[in-house]
């Protein structure tokens, strides 16, 4: 028996149209298809955007909702979430691939381990084209493994996960971060005592580009710098962990893109 699921997407109106329909198309070409994809509009989406999401009316179960102005990825998210029918949610990115197996291998692996409330998977980040691997973001599988590896990085890959509504809900949605929503939320809910998993395959490829180490310099420190700050009140990290991690993302932040794109690779 699969397990009933919602995929829950937003999209923005500086999105490509070809980056959305192929996303879009990835979900059509699911082995096992989702019973609900919410597309979130992240505020009025131009023309070129609605007609691709016109053109899969019929292909996918897709039910809307629309916000008035640009409000943000996390925004976007708790307002998607009230709309998901299903207490599984399978996170998308509009301009993400999701492999066909995606799903299936997903559903599988929560049929065995009920105790399980938030799931990941590896990653592939590729370039603009989707031709070219850049690097492959492979995470722990072990729940105790996870909880370490959180205190330094994200535990779960974002475009892939697939997670409980009710346990997001209970910790009150996405915390309303510009950046890293995705993180404080893992925070909260490994603080909280939710369980998590990550499965070694690949089933998403995410379209990162070349233009990733430029944008990642001193103003996304300090984005990451008021995710520590949350992380430490929660309890998430101790003293020690909140200082060593300030040091080493500011020194990581401020090396010239060519030490930066070789420590990421490393990092990976």
């Amino acid at each position: 028996m699969s397990v009933a699921f919602s995929v829950l997407m937003s999209v923005y109106a500086r999105e490509k149209p070809a980056f959305l329909q192929a996303s879009l198309q990835s979900l059509v070409d699911q082995l096992e298809p989702a019973e609900q994809v919410v597309l979130v509009k992240d505020g009025a989406l131009p023309p070129e955007l609605e007609a691709v999401i016109a053109a899969f009316n019929d292909l996918l179960p897709l039910d809307f909702c629309a916000l008035p102005t640009n409000q943000g990825l996390a925004v976007a998210l708790n307002e998607g979430l009230q709309l998901c029918r299903h207490n599984w949610v399978a996170r998308m990115d509009s301009d993400d691939i999701a492999l066909p197996e995606r799903f299936s291998t997903q559903s599988a692996f929560l049929n065995k381990h009920p105790d399980v409330d938030v799931l990941g998977a590896c990653i592939e980040e590729r370039d603009a084209s989707m031709t070219q691997v850049l690097a492959r973001r492979e995470v722990p599988c072990a729940y105790a493994d996870i909880k370490r590896f959180a205190k330094r990085r994200s535990p779960v890959s974002h475009p892939v996960v697939v997670f409980r509504k009710s346990a997001v809900l209970a910790v009150g949605g996405y915390p309303l971060f510009q950046r890293a929503q995705d993180y404080a939320l893992w925070s909260l809910l490994l603080v909280r005592g939710y369980r998590f998993a990550n499965q070694p395959e690949c089933l998403l490829w995410m379209r990162t580009g070349e233009g990733l180490m430029a944008r990642r310099g001193y103003q996304h420190f300090l984005n990451e710098l008021k995710l520590l700050r949350f992380q430490r009140e929660i309890g998430l990290l101790s003293r020690f962990d909140y200082a060593l991690n300030v040091i080493a993302r500011f020194a990581l932040r401020v090396v010239p893109d060519r030490l930066k794109k070789l420590l990421y690779k490393v990092a990976r």
